[in-house]
């Protein structure tokens, strides 16, 4: 079988406190007597033996992630390259890796360009917006520190990908975060809703201060939603304010990994990305220490999968445990969904969001759900002429001129 991992090699360790941040309390399940949360070099082989052998494909990406993975130093991924050499010399290689750009360097984009790394660089948008909650331990702002990032990302001739946190905050001023975007990136933008409750009882017993997501397994019900949430109105005004203007003027130009996986799904191609495809259960987690975690949004105790120094990666991604959870995310879901106008644009979302309930008081809804219906109901009509183009095998920009000529033929006020 095929599968992603995101690999956290410096754990939930971060030189941020990102007040939104999903991740970083998750030190708690680890932190003893101070001791730094880092891979070691024998943890780092075997994982990278063993995802390589399990992979049936000649073309291999690892995923570093974090907490901030930087945080390992250069030399640390020197030692990546040196042992995916050593076993997958007759494999396709690649490296993408998740930062907040604070920690960048000539030497670090050197060693970027050098290699291929693909940069996927967290920013939220201007300053004000950025430094709303992207900061670091004593509050201090970081835009600066990260538009220093870009500028060596850019000196360097590094590809790399903007990643936004959607929140309560910039959810409300849409095209000014993509306009500045536009401007300070590389033609992709991932934008990834901020949704958290605050603890439940497990997640306090844990010392946490985030609830549990929703599962298989069942939690007590807490609809407490974090301040700093995007709700799902400015979630869908969000989006649709920037898909108003893509639409007509950038599609082909610039890349928002929303909209193209919007499209796949259109095209009945998949969406590539789990939010939005029937099932889940292909992209787990492992930790510093070689935990493996059924998904990174689901690094708790009873989501452990095991441990590849004891289980072989390949065996612990096969358990009956990680089908299972995989399985849930249709499984579970509410007919409410099933019977949905957009079942099959959104698929109901992340299982972690699906802890709203239907009109008919059944569970597993995703708080989402109302910004998604609205999203993928507006624009349905512009995705089935890209769809219709790319099956002509015409490009999908000429959407542009359809719309254009749309507009020209609507009465004007």
């Amino acid at each position: 079988m095929n599968f992603q991992v995101m690999a956290k090699p410096s754990g939930a360790s971060c030189n941020l406190s990102c007040r939104y941040c999903f991740y970083t309390e998750k030190e708690k399940l680890y932190r003893n007597n101070g001791a730094k949360l880092r891979m070691g070099p024998e943890i780092l082989e075997e994982y990278i033996k063993q995802y390589i052998a399990a992979q049936n494909s000649s073309e291999i990406q690892f995923a570093w992630q974090g907490g901030e993975p930087t945080l390992m130093g250069v030399n640390f991924f020197e030692s990546v390259l040196a042992i995916q050499q050593k076993y997958g010399a007759d494999k396709s290689i690649s490296n993408t890796i998740q930062t907040n750009g604070t920690l960048l360097n000539d030497a670090w984009c050197s060693f970027f360009a050098k290699n291929d790394f693909l940069v996927g660089l967290s920013i939220d948008g201007p300053q004000e917006l950025h430094d709303r909650y992207r900061v670091k331990a004593k509050g201090e702002p970081t835009f600066q520190a990260v538009m220093s990032g870009v500028q060596l990302l850019k000196k360097h001739g590094v590809e790399f990908n903007t990643l936004t946190v959607i929140n309560d905050q910039n959810s409300l001023h849409p095209l000014e975060v993509y306009t500045f975007l536009k401007e300070i990136g590389d033609n992709h933008m991932q934008f990834i809703p901020a949704v958290e409750r605050t603890a439940d009882t497990y997640a306090k017993e844990l010392g946490l201060g985030l609830a549990i997501p929703p599962s298989n397994s069942k939690t007590e019900e807490n609809l407490n939603v974090t301040p700093w949430s995007v709700s799902p109105k400015h979630l869908a005004t969000f989006y649709l304010e920037i898909f108003n203007y893509w639409v007509r003027n950038d599609v082909g130009k610039f890349f928002v990994q929303f909209f193209d996986i919007a499209l796949g799904n259109w095209l009945n191609a998949g969406s590539g990305l789990c939010h939005f495809s029937p099932q889940c259960g292909f992209a787990s987690a492992i930790e510093h220490n070689g935990d493996l975690y059924s998904c990174d949004h689901y690094v708790y105790p009873q989501h452990k999968l095991g441990n590849i120094m004891e289980t072989p990666l390949s065996v612990l991604m096969q358990k009956k445990q990680q089908r299972m959870f995989g399985e849930s995310k249709w499984r579970d879901l509410p007919d409410y969904c099933k019977q949905c106008d957009v079942y099959k644009a959104c698929y109901g979302d992340c299982p972690k969001h699906r802890f709203a309930k239907t009109p008919d008081k059944k569970q597993n809804l995703s708080y989402l759900c109302p910004a998604y219906k609205e999203i993928f109901t507006t624009i349905a009509p512009y995705m089935g002429i890209m769809a219709q183009l790319v099956r002509q095998g015409r490009p999908a920009p000429e959407i542009m001129e359809i719309v254009k000529k749309q507009d020209l033929a609507m009465p004007q006020p």
